[in-house]
Formats: structure tokens, sequence, C-alpha cells
């Protein structure tokens, strides 16, 4: 990119459209510790395992132009699936054990995707430093070990999740919930703050046991996962006692919308 070559950082936000605060956060961030922000918006077709859950993805092209606009983003780039994918891209990426568990082991293909896509707008935008929201625990790690694998250029600059007021972390999918599920997708938080205040109290099998119960005990809520891992390795720890920090991270169905979160312990 031409602008870089007269000394200016770049800040750069992927995202697939249906912006929200939690998008916001991430140009603030960029835009605090860069002289140029760009945002790109592209919904990837082949990070997608499910086609439904393509077809459904929300798109609001026009409300996410002026947004950014409002929020002062310098360059929003919008490519087209062609411009993006003038021809099949067939590379595999290896990601160790980190895409064996949690998201990878349900949505097959999926971070093979991220990691096209991501790569793909590296290349393009050749950015200082990316943004990323913490609330995609696993893809950050997968992202930031394709960064070390290919030695791109870029710091990779972990966000905090941005959240409602009720807790439910703020993601584009939430914009698919009805009135009734949005109240009752609250309990995903509030039950995983509860495992962060009480987890001194049971066992790691105990807690997980528990966070489940909770949560599939609303009839608007379905548990795919809730994993207590590593935060580095992204493998099940057995015991407070193991080494490293350690985070739950859960995957609920609520309805048709499938939303993830995840919560650090501290121990």
């Amino acid at each position: 990119m031409l602008l870089k070559k007269d000394g200016n950082s770049i800040g750069f936000v992927p995202t697939m459209g249906a912006l929200h605060q939690g998008h916001v956060s991430l140009l603030r961030y960029a835009k605090k510790q860069n002289n140029i922000t760009v945002v790109s918006i592209f919904v990837n077709p082949t990070q997608f395992n499910n086609k439904e859950d393509l077809i459904h993805y929300p798109r609001t092209p026009e409300a996410d132009l002026k947004l950014l606009e409002n929020e002062g983003c310098d360059i929003v780039f919008v490519p087209g699936e062609k411009e993006m994918y003038p021809e099949p891209d067939l590379r595999v990426f290896s990601f160790g054990n980190l895409d064996k568990v949690m998201e990878g082991k349900y949505r097959p293909g999926h971070f093979n995707g991220v990691a096209q896509v991501v790569t793909k707008l590296f290349d393009t935008i050749m950015p200082s430093r990316a943004y990323f929201g913490m609330k995609d625990f696993q893809q950050l790690a997968i992202i930031k070990k394709v960064v070390a694998d290919y030695q791109y250029p870029v710091e990779i600059i972990p966000c905090p999740t941005v959240r409602e007021a009720d807790g439910l972390a703020l993601s584009s999918r939430n914009k698919r919930l009805s009135a009734d599920e949005r109240q009752h997708a609250a309990l995903i938080a509030k039950t995983l703050f509860w495992a962060q205040q009480n987890a001194s109290t049971m066992s790691i099998n105990e807690l997980k046991k528990a966070v489940i119960a909770t949560i599939n005990n609303d009839p608007f809520l379905k548990v795919e996962y809730f994993e207590i891992v590593n935060d580095q390795t992204l493998q099940p720890v057995k015991t407070w006692h193991d080494a490293g920090g350690k985070i739950g991270c859960i995957a609920v169905n609520v309805g048709k919308v499938r939303l993830i979160d995840n919560i650090n312990f501290y121990s």
C-alpha cells in the first residue's frame, strides 16, 4: 500500500459487516495507535461450513458505511467474492492442535477458511497492526499462529469483548434473535460470570457440568460445548492446578442462532 511507504502506520479491522459497537471499539483502538485506519467488510464464504448460516448471515451495508463514516474510518474495503476468490483457494493450513477442539471440532474447515481470507486481506492491505475481538478467542489463537508461521510483519492486537448491559457479548448474529430469544440469551454470560466467581469452590468437571445444566435448563438454549482450556494451547485442562492460564469457551444454540462466548479463570 502506497500510504505505508510514506511512513504511516496502518491499523486494520477485518469484519463481515453487520457492524455493532464491538466493531466500533476495534476501530477506536486502531485510530489511537495508527495514522491510517482501514476496515474491510466481506462475508467470507469459505469459513462457513453451514450454508444456511451463510445465507442468513446479516448484511447491513448502508448502515455499516454510515457508522464507519461517523467514526472517522479512513478507508473501507468492500470487495466482492470474485475479487477475493478469482479462482478457488485450495490452500490448506496447519494449525497444530489449535483447531482440533471446540470451534474446529464442531465446524470442520471453518478455520482454514478464516486463514484463507485473513492472509488475502493482509496481502492486500499490508497493515502494521490488525485488531481482533477476544470473544472469538480460538480464532485469535489461530490467526496469531498463521502470522508467526508465515512471518507476516503485522502485530495482532487482541481487544476486550464488548457486552450489552445484561452481559450478552455483542455479535452480528444477535440481530437474528427474536425478542424472546434475545431475552433468554443473556443467561449465557450470566452463567459464565457465575462460573468465574465460583470456580474455587468446585472441580473443573463439576463446574462444567453445572454450567451446561444451568443453560440447558432454559428451553430456549442448548449448549453445543463448554470447555475449560489452557489459554495458549487451547487443550482441555483437568484440574485448576494444571500449569498456565485457563479460559472457559462456550457455544450455545439459541433457536437457530449459534452464539459463542468465553470467560477467564484466574489461578
